[in-house]
């Protein structure tokens, strides 16, 4: 059953601030007799904080294609300069997240921020689209390219069955879903590993990359700034293409309320993962062009792999095992993070009272966990993934940069506010123009595709509407809701959190 929200009532205009009566009923209106509170604990240090926005951010782009930036700029130095750039801008916007997760420190990330400033209407329609498509289709995406990568190194000499690849991704979904219902620890720790992985996979690629320049390889990089001259269309995608690339260094506001001193760990956890992903891009993509001419790299189906091959002899049969782990870093830091977005946004009674419910031992959002399974298993087997996230592109640009506007508004409407962490006030606006700039780009180079994800996305106005505000539903309705609901609690092992978190 989905609850109508309840604003608070505030001094001061916000709309989360204060005391929100969410509570739910635990099993059997009792507590476990001998239970400690059943809440999500601070597990989140300053290391598993940078291993979420790490594992997170690098997947397989850099390792397979990235080269939607060179084909667009139409040079090695402009493509550099683009890469370096968009790191730039994607700090900007991290840190203004930084700022908003120790001003709201409530988990939820873009979803809260939105219901902060603009009302409940547009985070409904940010996380209706989120559950319902954009966060299934793009775990499944990343998990096909898991599932591929961890087959070829046994399908060499032949095309590996799609069929296969479909099975052993939904094993790999399987795992992360399952790892992350059971245990936060674990799945903090394999992500510490898993990006170490991906650390070590792109110092595989730096370290003889860096030997080639000492040795004087550096015949690609004459004349850098020369070639096809970008045109006006194409600069403004390479930056799409670069932004896109950086995408993932909002995931830790998703668990802000999981984070050990969140004051100083946020900020410090953002910038130093931002720095090293973005230094780790610029040098991949430096070492890529010490060896690989840009003609031959726009035409490798596997940047990696043909750099590997070239100087790494045999070793290269490693980097698809590298590609696959970077992968299922990527999924597992996604899940971790989305699944506490929806987990709130329950909280708030925008989707089912189940979803606000933690397993009584294991203290995680179990059911949240199990619905976004769900939904991944059937995007994997049904549908044109790519067309789905196209269509929603836009989307992710629009509320992000909607919350990071947010930010500029809290500083003139509520200038009192406890802000341990702040930023010049030209970040948040040049990451705003950005992210608006962004979605104008969606509009005029695919009108149709946006126009069908603008279609897509309204449809969240008369769901609220259905859901969230018509509060006369039938009986019978509301009396099926609550069976299912205490079925579920039973049969889950789950309960409400029973302390509400106070800001």
């Amino acid at each position: 059953m989905v609850r109508k929200a309840v604003a608070s009532t505030i001094s001061n205009g916000g709309y989360l601030q204060g005391s929100v009566n969410t509570r739910l009923s635990s099993l059997g209106g009792k507590e476990p007799p001998g239970q400690e509170k059943v809440v999500l604990k601070r597990k989140i240090s300053l290391l598993r904080g940078i291993s979420i926005i790490i594992g997170t951010i690098i997947g397989a782009g850099i390792f397979i294609s990235p080269k939607g930036v060179l084909q667009n700029t139409g040079s090695v130095g402009l493509s550099l300069v683009v890469w370096t750039v968009c790191g730039v801008l994607s700090l900007f916007g991290a840190l203004s997240y930084a700022e908003l997760g120790t001003t709201i420190r409530k988990s939820g990330g873009h979803y809260t921020y939105i219901l902060e400033v603009f009302g409940p209407l547009p985070a409904f329609v940010r996380v209706w689209v989120e559950l319902l498509i954009i966060r299934p289709a793009a775990t499944a995406v990343i998990s096909l390219a898991f599932g591929r990568y961890i087959l070829e190194p046994f399908f060499i000499q032949c095309e590996i069955p799609e069929l296969a690849v479909k099975l052993i991704t939904a094993v790999g979904i399987t795992v992360v879903m399952v790892l992350n219902g059971m245990s936060v620890s674990w799945s903090a720790r394999i992500q510490i590993f898993l990006t170490f992985c991906k650390l070590t996979a792109i110092l595989i690629i730096i370290v003889p990359g860096v030997m080639q320049l000492i040795k004087g390889q550096t015949q690609h990089f004459k004349d850098a700034f020369s070639g096809r001259d970008a045109s006006i269309m194409g600069l403004p995608l390479a930056f799409y293409y670069g932004m896109y690339a950086y995408a993932g260094w909002f995931y830790l506001n998703f668990v802000t309320e999981e984070v050990e001193n969140p004051e100083k760990t946020i900020p410090l956890a953002i910038c130093i993962s931002m720095a090293v992903v973005t230094i780790g891009y610029v040098l991949t993509n430096v070492a890529y062009f010490t060896t690989i001419s840009a003609e031959e790299l726009l035409l490798s189906e596997a940047v990696a792999v043909t750099f590997s091959e070239r100087l790494l002899g045999n070793f290269s049969v490693a980097v698809p095992i590298f590609v696959a782990l970077s992968c299922f870093g990527s999924m597992n830091g996604g899940v971790f993070a989305v699944s506490r977005l929806f987990y709130v946004a329950s909280r708030e009674g925008h989707l089912p009272e189940i979803l606000s419910m933690i397993h009584i031992r294991k203290h995680t959002p179990l059911p949240a966990v199990i619905v976004l399974h769900s939904l991944t298993m059937v995007m994997l087997f049904s549908g044109d993934l790519y067309s789905l996230l196209n269509f929603l592109s836009f989307a992710r640009w629009l509320f992000i940069g909607l919350a990071v506007a947010g930010l500029i508004y809290l500083r003139y409407k509520r200038p009192d506010m406890h802000r341990p962490f702040k930023v010049p006030l030209f970040i948040p606006a040049l990451f705003s123009f950005t992210c608006l700039f962004m979605v104008a780009l969606s509009l005029y180079s695919d009108p149709f595709s946006t126009g069908i994800g603008f279609i897509i996305t309204l449809t969240g106005v008369p769901a609220y509407y259905l859901f969230i505000i018509w509060d006369k539903k039938p009986r019978w309705f509301r009396r099926m809701s609550d069976i299912t609901t205490r079925t579920l609690q039973i049969i889950l092992e789950v309960v409400p959190e029973e302390d509400c978190h106070k800001l």
